[in-house]
């Protein structure tokens, strides 16, 4: 049987979005020089001096950091016959986690951990890099990010249970506010028998820890 391909796109991602409008990515072009306007006037206001040769491309490079961590490429959702019968955990570790933070607009990064249970199917691993980096770009919360992740490989794979952990420093709590430097928001979240049965949650729990 042929592997079965299915297309991520910025029409069709809503599926797994259980909060319609939270999350989601722009369906239309960034207008660059609209924004690139704006970030001018943005840091004219809060006194940067625009003038100093330095800073004179600033505007124009924050609009293309911004337009970078918040455009994701399409991905191809690439599953294969489960035909060996494997019935034990797969799991993928240290995903990078690169995202903003939907209140601050602030940078949060770490690392994401999948554990699943194959059912009918397997998922071509280097879609859980893209997956994760599909729902990481745009304004995010971690906890809606962890569960839009399980959601989607579950939707897709429909496996016999699967867990997701992310690990991740929020730069609008280290760098401002109470500057708590090195703090780690850790979320997870657990469907089917990594969830339901205890030895499968242990294993899962185990798996994904350090």
């Amino acid at each position: 049987m042929p592997p079965i391909d299915m297309t991520i796109t910025a029409l069709d991602h809503t599926r797994a979005h259980p909060r319609p409008g939270l999350g989601e990515l722009a369906t239309t072009r960034p207008d660059l020089d609209r924004a690139e306007r704006a970030a001018t006037e943005l840091l004219l206001a809060l006194g940067m001096p625009l003038g100093q040769e330095g800073m004179r491309r600033t505007p124009a490079r924050m609009v293309a950091a911004y337009a970078e961590l918040l455009t994701a490429e399409p991905v191809t959702m690439t599953t294969f016959p489960a035909e060996t019968g494997y019935a034990d955990l797969v799991v993928v570790r240290d995903l990078p986690v690169r995202s903003v933070c939907e209140h601050h607009m602030l940078p949060f990064v770490g690392v994401a951990h999948i554990a699943y249970l194959p059912g009918a199917r397997i998922l071509g691993l280097s879609k859980f890099a893209r997956t994760v980096e599909w729902f990481a770009r745009r304004p995010q919360t971690q906890e809606r990010l962890t569960d839009q992740i399980a959601e989607h490989l579950d939707s897709h794979l429909d496996p016999v249970g699967i867990g997701v952990v992310v690990t991740a420093e929020h730069f609008c709590m280290t760098l401002r506010g109470v500057r708590a430097a090195g703090a780690r928001t850790i979320t997870s979240t657990a469907r089917g028998a990594l969830r339901e049965d205890p030895h499968w949650r242990d294993r899962f729990a185990a798996a994904t820890r350090g």
